[in-house]
């Protein structure tokens, strides 16, 4: 394990009043933000709509449909992002005065990702008049062309990495779009309806739609609770842009301004909705969400988003609780078994540098979990495949940093057509499908390809830090401000730090979590820390130093408050 300290090279001159704190400076600048008025955060700072390719096409056919009451229908995704973009259109609809705005969310297991033939056969019983995509279209040339010969206008919306060819759709919105000068390419799904919607206000605005049919104007700014959920779970960039749509949408959580699923959920994860940090909508809200389209049907998510009383949507929360749970215990068993093929690797085998694992009977909605936690274990582009049926598989990709997996997947296919039968996806994550007779051949094949582009340095896992803290930094003042400074997040990490630390106490809890009393060495300050799931064959030891890459916590216990160091990586010190 590599540890290296983030390099502070400034653009420009930092504009940092004096009085800002030093350490939280560097780390502003560490990240790209020099200028102070960055870290404002307002709305009016928002990119404006205008400079999306396509959005006033969109905002036009929308209003048009409103107006003459067509009948609108969704298309989403089944995930976080998908859930909230398709709770966030209806909802936005609703208040706008559309007749009865309708969703469908494919089950994975029977339809696959995306605007398919069979998904538009599937919404042809609903009879739209218009059909809108969210967080999904991009690829789905057959879908829209089936669509269109249904009679229905297409509205793709989407924040997919486009292919050669683009849909015939009558309007595609999508910051990846190539004629696109929107700036904020990492926008989320959830943020592109954000987008389409509040043009769509702003259109029937012009047209005095509200004032005609008495309606009261909705506020946009009601929506951002799903925006900030949806762009924290689905792990875009958290670029200037989506830092103010996540740090807006935070602070009306917080203020309990929020949709009772969302409030519920919290809850149900232990979590205070007035101190939530945008973590917790990653870590505790979105794999709730998540596990509904994992192993049952995402309509209990958006069901749960759009419920007005508190009460059905902890119903709702419920469901997808036990679901969750249901999800971490499969994923568990998963697991095992990929380490297990690991394990029985020879010990004089270098690991493919593109990896790619499959058995038989593993749930394909967990595949995606699964490859995440084992390109953090091996830190290599990872592939996970499941049965669909009796022919394919379906894969699920996780990328290292330097490594553009879509990109890799579009090399394969142009090498080995017969290979892939359909892929895409981001720079980090992809999903495909191939037959089950052609697996070896596909692993081999992907393997090459990785071989071809990483370095051995890509490699070798590396924890980035903000260096060591001053002493005067150990402090509950400045966890706080840690804690304010957000959003942390993708591209925009949270803060953590490393240090020379001598250990005093340790012990295992909740068996198998270790526990340690610490004291830093220049000021004589003890602290507690505890680093989660440690590695049992090495710890506790009989070590007295130790080298820590951590960050700031406060821990609340039966009304007391305390510095906490939550260790992410501990080593010996001889």
């Amino acid at each position: 394990m590599r540890v290296l300290t983030r390099e502070v090279v400034p653009e420009s001159p930092s504009t940092f009043p004096a009085s800002f704190p030093p350490t939280l400076a560097r780390i502003y600048q560490s990240r790209g933000v020099n200028n102070f008025q960055e870290l404002e955060y307002k709305l009016a700072s928002l990119e404006h709509p205008k400079h999306f390719f396509d959005i006033s096409n969109a905002a036009n056919i929308l209003a048009d449909a409103i107006e003459t009451g067509q009948r609108i229908l969704i298309v989403g995704d089944f995930d976080a992002d998908g859930a909230t973009s398709t709770t966030l259109g209806i909802l936005a609809m609703r208040a706008m005065g559309a007749i009865d705005p309708q969703y469908l969310v494919p089950n994975r297991f029977e339809y696959g990702y995306g605007l398919t033939p069979e998904i538009v056969e599937l919404a042809q019983e609903l009879e739209p008049d218009v059909l809108v995509t969210v967080d999904n279209g991009i690829a789905s040339l057959d879908g829209v062309a089936a669509a269109k010969a249904a009679g229905m206008k297409v509205v793709v919306t989407d924040h997919h990495l486009p292919g050669d060819e683009l849909p015939n759709a009558d309007a595609i919105v999508n910051p990846n779009h190539p004629e696109c000068g929107f700036s904020s390419k990492a926008l989320a799904g959830v943020g592109v309806i954000f987008y389409v919607m509040s043009a769509l206000r702003a259109e029937l605005s012009s047209r005095n739609w509200f004032e005609r049919e008495h309606i009261p104007r909705p506020n946009m700014g009601d929506y951002l609770d799903l925006v900030s959920l949806g762009t924290v779970a689905d792990v875009v960039a958290l670029d200037a842009n989506n830092r103010i749509l996540v740090q807006q949408g935070l602070q009306r959580i917080q203020e309990g301004k929020a949709r009772p699923g969302i409030l519920a959920l919290l809850e149900l994860g232990g979590r205070d909705h007035a101190r939530i940090k945008a973590t917790d909508l990653g870590f505790v809200v979105g794999p709730r969400l998540n596990a509904a389209g994992r192993l049952d049907d995402m309509s209990i998510g958006i069901e749960c988003l759009l419920a007005e009383q508190p009460m059905l949507a902890r119903s709702y929360a419920e469901q997808l609780d036990q679901l969750n749970r249901e999800r971490k215990s499969i994923e568990s068993d998963m697991k095992q078994q990929a380490e297990q093929y690991l394990a029985g690797l020879d010990d004089d085998q270098d690991l493919p540098n593109g990896m790619c694992f499959y058995q038989p009977d593993w749930h394909q909605g967990v595949i995606g979990i699964l490859a995440s936690r084992m390109k953090e274990k091996c830190h290599r582009p990872v592939i996970a495949f499941a049965k669909v049926d009796d022919v394919n598989l379906k894969g699920s990709a996780r990328s290292i940093p330097g490594v553009h997996i879509r990109d890799a997947l579009d090399l394969l296919a142009k090498r080995h057509p017969h290979l892939l039968s359909k892929f895409g996806g981001h720079a980090m994550a992809a999903g495909m499908s191939i037959r089950e007779a052609d697996y070896a051949e596909f692993a081999k094949a992907f393997d090459e390809i990785i071989t071809d582009w990483v370095t051995p340095e890509q490699l070798e896992a590396t924890l980035y830090t903000d260096g060591p803290l001053l002493p005067q930094d150990f402090s509950l003042e400045f966890a706080e401000q840690l804690h304010r400074a957000g959003p942390w997040g993708q591209a925009f990490p949270e803060p953590c730090f490393d240090g020379e630390f001598e250990l005093l106490q340790q012990r295992i809890v909740g068996q198998k979590h270790l526990k340690l009393t610490l004291r830093e060495p220049s000021s004589g300050l003890l602290v507690d820390g505890i680093h989660f799931f440690v590695d049992l064959s090495l710890w506790p030891n009989t070590a007295s130093r130790a080298r820590l890459v951590y960050k700031l916590d406060v821990n609340e216990f039966r009304g007391q408050r305390n510095l906490q160091l939550m260790v992410d990586y501990i080593e010996p010190i001889a």
